[in-house]
């Protein structure tokens, strides 16, 4: 065999002829590992309460397309009762899920359950359950500190504060508030025509808490006594105190669900789920005051009938709000102004039914929706400019999804 044909020989040769080795190829450049979209679902399975009860299993693991979004199963983490909200930590070491379930213990309360989460393939491991602090948990959210998770219990109406150990395990509660006022009608004034669903409003009912972008307040829906509390978070006890003006009362009958702030904190838009309504209003981030702006429905002036307003969500880049309808089945599409008011530019069938919880996906292409009773998700493709939703016409087949989670890797 001729020396310079053989992999010895060509070195050889390449180095008698004077061309140094690292010289005789291309350098080849870095290939970055593939980037990859993990997205955690939840909702309801056998364990709810009576009447919650649904078709889920646990917490679902989908891997995201990042061109077509549509979403492809890897696992599921079933050994845990409805968990009808998840969140993940900022640095998404950690997930937080609550059950929302009354059984956890004597006291009827429900429970969260902490999980570390892999960075490589996204699977969970349980670090610890503890009581939510009341019953039915409906929401939690991570304080922006970081230090401890905010839960709403709806049944009893309260809010319970829960410790982050250093591990990203949960501690049993600093501190559990019950709200309290008089009984509320079942219906709001402003409705949509032709309206029979009602909330509930036999006691209180907290819906979502969460801290403003500051951290110097913690935000709660109360949709059974049409209030919205603020109270500010001592962090070296993780008591809440009440702010100077302790809460906001919305139109009765209106019950408040949930809301999402602008970017820069100073704006609130807050979703009233009886009459499908968007209250923006702006918030102070010095005293935690909410002083309401603008009302404004989540459906046309053509809708007439049943429905029940579920979830709002502002854009990525500050321009737009949506939000989720059930029994109607529709997203709202708002056009945010220069002063934070709201302008509806667009209603949009949610090809599935009763969607509920909403969320974009890291890049904000795409807009993902939980089809609670149609045991669906479905996806839309988000125009960044104009704010529309174009319907990518893919179904994700799932038990009773009621949130979302994504994790980037």
């Amino acid at each position: 065999m001729n020396p310079l044909l053989s992999r010895r020989g060509l070195l050889t040769g390449l180095a008698v002829s004077g061309i140094p080795f690292a010289a005789s190829r291309p350098a080849l450049a870095a290939i970055p590992a593939r980037a990859r979209t993990l997205c955690y679902i939840g909702g309801y399975n056998k364990h709810a309460p009576p009447g919650g009860a649904g078709n889920g299993q646990g917490i679902a693991l989908f891997e995201m397309n990042p061109t077509t979004g549509a979403l492809a199963p890897v696992s599921t983490f079933t050994d845990i009762a409805s968990p009808s909200f998840i969140t993940l930590s900022a640095d998404s070491r950690f997930l937080y899920a609550l059950s929302e379930i009354d059984d956890f213990n004597d006291q009827h309360d429900g429970s969260v359950t902490a999980f570390s989460v892999d960075r490589l393939s996204g699977e969970l491991t349980r670090l610890s359950v503890v009581s939510s602090g009341g019953a039915v948990p409906a929401h939690l959210s991570i304080h922006h500190s970081g230090q401890y998770v905010l839960v709403a219990n709806y049944v009893g109406g309260s809010v319970g504060v829960l410790p982050v150990r250093p591990d990203g395990s949960l501690g049993e509660p600093t501190d559990i508030v019950h709200n309290s006022g008089p009984r509320m009608p079942e219906r709001a004034q402003d409705n949509p025509p032709g309206n029979f669903a009602v909330s509930d409003h036999a006691g209180p009912h907290v819906h979502m808490v969460a801290s403003d972008p500051s951290g110097n307040f913690v935000v709660a829906c109360d949709a059974g006594l049409d209030r919205l509390y603020v109270w500010s978070l001592d962090l070296a006890t993780g008591k809440l105190k009440s702010a100077a003006k302790p809460f906001l009362s919305l139109m009765p009958g209106s019950a408040p669900r949930h809301f999402a702030f602008s970017h820069d904190g100073r704006t609130l838009y807050i979703l009233c789920e009886q009459d499908s309504k968007v209250v923006v209003a702006r918030f102070d981030p010095a005293t935690g005051a909410i002083t309401p702006q603008q009302r404004v429905s989540t459906v046309t002036s053509y809708f007439q009938g049943s429905t029940l307003a579920a979830e709002i969500l502002l854009s990525p880049n500050g321009r737009y709000v949506y939000a989720s309808n059930r029994l109607g089945d529709s997203l709202a599409v708002f056009r945010v102004g220069p002063d934070g008011l709201l302008t509806l530019i667009d209603e949009v069938w949610m090809h599935a039914d009763y969607g509920r919880a909403m969320m974009f996906d890291p890049s904000g292409t795409f807009l993902f929706c939980a089809n609670q009773r149609s045991d669906s998700v479905t996806s839309f493709r988000v125009d960044p400019e104009t704010g529309a939703l174009d319907f990518t016409w893919h179904f994700t087949a799932i038990g009773s999804p009621t949130t979302f989670a994504f994790l980037q890797l």
